[in-house]
């Protein structure tokens, strides 16, 4: 399929492609997402599908583009939420997503997803469930339970949300007993709406880069080390002082391990060691859903080892242009 154009999502009128960039953390995807908007026809610009990069003054340890790299490219959806807001959801990622692909679009230019967070990107390909409107009545009666009693009922009416939820999310643990309260059926029935098998939308081009697993492991012990060097420590410090960190943007790997070491619960040492087993954890859960995004019909998968970001972005553009087999 050419870059030029897609048919829209309702088959009528064309429209300039999404490029869906994934891969799982330090794999690359923010220098080739870069050069990749450089060298589409028209450009392109970033639309960043990370959960904790969308979160104001969390920049070393999401890995937030750097100035200069944000300057070779224009980027959306980074930093601009408040990181004591527990309140941003998938929904909220999506409209704000929507409507950056609009703006993008108008101005001619390739909408280039980079994930990231696997829910957002599948919120992308097929939308999110809703669910039923709020019932006030429903959550004042929750509001008077504390957190170790609605855990437990989420236990005994929806064990897999119950297993998904942190005991201590208050938010999400309300939203799931008023859903099932609300219409009989546990949350997580509801969302068996999302297939095991993902599926594509027509105006969207995905793409995954595949590193071997050793070499991913390698790539996130020295890119921890690197950002402690560059002062991740003092920015976790920082928004603990100034009471920056919400519940959500507190658990982000690395947050709470470093939280956790100026609490006075670890030393620096095994802040650092959990911080680096909590992320190649989090890597193979990414390469888990990568494996089925990997599956739809049409999607590229390109190993980058040994090249730049420069040689895997040409590639790309042949590739997706002309409908070849990245070599």
């Amino acid at each position: 399929m050419s870059l030029d154009t897609t048919p829209s999502r309702d088959g009528s009128v064309p429209e300039v492609p999404i490029i869906a960039l994934l891969g799982p953390t330090a794999s690359g995807k923010t220098a080739v997402s870069i050069e990749l908007a450089r060298r589409l026809p028209g450009g392109g610009e970033c639309i960043l599908a990370d959960s904790m990069q969308v979160y104001r003054g969390m920049v070393i340890g999401t890995a937030q583009p750097t100035p200069a790299e944000r300057a070779e490219a224009r980027h959306h959806l980074c930093g601009f939420v408040d990181p004591r807001n527990a309140d941003f959801t998938v929904r909220d990622w999506l409209d704000e997503a929507e409507r950056a692909i609009e703006s993008i679009r108008g101005r001619g230019s390739h909408p280039i997803i980079v994930g990231g967070t696997n829910l957002y990107i599948r919120s992308l390909l097929e939308g999110v469930f809703d669910g039923p409107g709020r019932d006030d009545a429903i959550r004042r009666d929750l509001e008077t339970h504390d957190d170790e009693t609605l855990h437990q009922r989420l236990r005994e009416v929806d064990p897999p949300s119950a297993e998904r939820i942190h005991r201590n999310d208050r938010r999400r643990m309300i939203r799931a007993l008023e859903v099932h309260a609300i219409t009989g059926r546990p949350l997580s029935e509801h969302k068996q709406q999302w297939t095991d098998a993902p599926r594509n939308r027509p105006d969207v081009r995905l793409v995954v880069l595949d590193r071997p697993v050793d070499q991913l492991n390698r790539r996130i012990n020295a890119r921890v080390k690197a950002m402690l060097e560059a002062g991740f420590l003092e920015e976790v410090d920082r928004l603990r002082s100034e009471g920056e960190l919400g519940t959500q943007a507190r658990e982000a790997v690395g947050y709470r391990e470093l939280l956790d070491h100026l609490e006075g619960r670890c030393t620096i040492e095994e802040a650092t060691e959990r911080i680096k087993i909590r992320t190649r954890r989090y890597g193979k859960q990414q390469r888990t859903w990568l494996r089925r995004f990997a599956a739809i019909p049409g999607t590229v998968r390109l190993d980058p080892t040994d090249r730049s970001a420069r040689e895997v972005a040409d590639a790309l553009v042949e590739t997706l242009e002309f409908g070849a087999e990245p070599s």
